[in-house]
């Protein structure tokens, strides 16, 4: 697999579309950072990791609202294998006019795009949220 947080993505938004519960993705401490601001900005209901095999896995609890329809609208990646897309303080973007989420990989961890605002620190631009 090339590109790891790609394919997050696509579980995550596959999941959605089907309205399953629970998604199962291979663990890494970059896909753990990525749930623990999910929870955070409440996209997903929670995450556990599970020790499975070598790698082990990480189950998403993912949240619906009343009508069933996920709260999660929309996932983007932005940095690719292939392109990196780096930002400076000034030019992180605000998402959907900040009802979103850009998640930054800064020399300070993993962080959104209001708390890399806050700290004045840019980085790579993994991926959008809203």
């Amino acid at each position: 697999m090339t590109d790891p947080i790609a394919d997050m993505l696509a579980r995550i938004r596959n999941a959605c579309l089907v309205r399953h519960r629970v998604v199962e993705i291979p663990a890494s401490k970059l896909k753990l950072a990525i749930a623990k601001i999910l929870k955070e900005e409440g996209y997903i209901e929670d995450y556990r990791f599970v020790s499975e095999g070598p790698q082990g896995k990480i189950e998403l609890v993912l949240k619906y609202d009343e009508n069933k329809r996920p709260v999660i609208a929309g996932l983007k990646k932005i940095s690719k294998p292939g392109r990196r897309i780096y930002v400076k303080k000034e030019e992180i973007p605000e998402v959907i006019g900040g009802y979103g989420v850009a998640i930054i990989s800064t020399s300070q961890g993993i962080m959104t795009d209001r708390e890399a605002r806050k700290r004045g620190i840019g980085g790579e631009l993994i991926c959008q949220i809203w």
